[in-house]
């Protein structure tokens, strides 16, 4: 039986990150882009993506498109809130900028990050860094 030790400033576990986009190019480039620091699921569809997490799966962000064709980016909070409000706490919003009247009221009572494209693509490692961190330490998502 061998022991590893664990030398001091060892690198930090990648992060998970969940990519709910009706745009498939961005969530490609996405997925291009954070690649290297993080494992990116991508997927253009958020019924989909609530049946990963209600069976389990865990992301340290889920960077979530508000609107989308089928299900918009409420819609997929409303109803991950209703049994996982702790996961839906970590979704992060990243919008074009065009609100609906409905989308405007519940951005003005919603506590999640809201991203305006084009991305800033160092801002978002640096949150997901945040948040990987947060989480190594406390075990609670910060950031």
């Amino acid at each position: 039986m061998t022991h590893q030790t664990k030398a001091s400033g060892a690198r930090r576990r990648h992060g998970r990150v969940l990519v709910i986009d009706d745009e498939p190019a961005l969530g490609r480039a996405l997925q291009q882009v954070l690649s290297g620091e993080s494992e990116v699921i991508v997927t253009t569809d958020a019924s989909a993506a609530l049946v990963r997490l209600l069976a389990g799966e865990w992301y340290d962000v889920v960077l979530c498109d508000v609107m989308m064709p089928d299900m918009d980016g409420i819609e997929f909070h409303r109803r991950l809130s209703a049994s996982l409000p702790e996961e839906a706490d970590r979704i992060v919003f990243i919008t074009g900028g065009v609100f609906t009247a409905h989308a405007a009221a519940f951005f003005d009572h919603a506590s999640n990050l809201v991203l305006q494209k084009p991305l800033d693509l160092e801002g978002i490692r640096a949150l997901i860094a945040r948040r990987v961190l947060g989480d190594a330490t406390t075990g609670r998502s910060t950031g």
